[in-house]
């Protein structure tokens, strides 16, 4: 039971056809292009996601999935937005926000050809549908089943309850604080860096790099706020995910 590009990449194509391994021109060119071409990919997830009506949490599941499959697979033997329609899919049935495949497969249609109609219910359909479920399988498979994630959502929300209590009320009302770590946080799911670090250590470093982008500084006791919140973690640890988390946004001015 495989998905490879040679059985399903002519279906992903009719659909909008982005995406492809880079030409073995060097290791680097070839890793630069292939982290473009995750970088894409899961902008795609989010942004159909949305267009699903799909909740925050199953959308990060999705991209999760798609990047624990890319970890041990190959952008040269799988078509990505192939994966990533079938790990929409997945996720739905994880989190417990179940999507039609008709609904996934003309979203993505539209996605790539705007104010399309809705694909007939023809041969290539049924082929594009088979495929989607055949690669959900795939993945299963890849990953030994093991599709269930913890998101960091639940600790940014507690870590943000934290430090606001800390703050002078008009040092936290004055600056978007709150907004900024969402954002940060959403926009991780971009890259690998999800599934590289613990939950409690990307919601707390999303927390940190938001009050350091606006200098509010958190009052200081005997300990570091972040180590009263999250005793495990150290400041590398926050510096290096802070690194990732920022080259993603070179890879956006990359992509656009």
């Amino acid at each position: 039971m495989q998905a490879p590009r040679s059985a399903h990449v002519a279906e992903t194509r009719e659909l909008g056809g982005l995406g492809g391994a880079a030409s073995a021109a060097g290791s680097a060119a070839l890793v630069d292009n292939d982290t473009k071409t995750h970088f894409r990919v899961c902008r795609f997830i989010i942004e159909t996601g949305v267009k699903l009506g799909m909740r925050s949490v199953p959308v990060a599941t999705a991209c999760a999935l798609y990047h624990k499959f890319f970890q041990s697979a190959s952008l040269e033997v799988y078509e990505p937005y192939l994966v990533a329609m079938s790990c929409i899919y997945l996720a739905g049935k994880v989190e417990e926000q179940h999507l039609r495949t008709r609904d996934i497969i003309n979203v993505c249609h539209r996605y790539f050809h705007p104010g399309s109609d809705p694909l007939e219910l023809n041969g290539k359909f049924w082929e594009l549908r088979d495929s989607v479920v055949q690669c959900e399988l795939l993945i299963l498979r890849q990953l030994n089943f093991q599709v269930s994630f913890e998101h960091p959502h639940k600790y940014l929300l507690h870590y943000l309850l934290s430090v606001r209590s800390l703050l002078n009320r008009h040092a936290w009302s004055r600056t978007p604080i709150a907004e900024t770590a969402w954002a940060l946080l959403k926009d991780s799911y971009h890259g690998p860096v999800c599934v590289r670090h613990r939950p409690q250590h990307l919601a707390l470093t999303s927390l940190y790099l938001a009050l350091h982008t606006y200098g509010v500084q958190v009052p200081r006791g005997e300990r570091e706020w972040w180590q009263v919140l999250c005793e495990d973690v150290t400041r590398a640890q926050i510096e290096s995910i802070m690194g990732e988390l920022l080259q993603l946004y070179d890879m956006e001015a990359k992509c656009t």
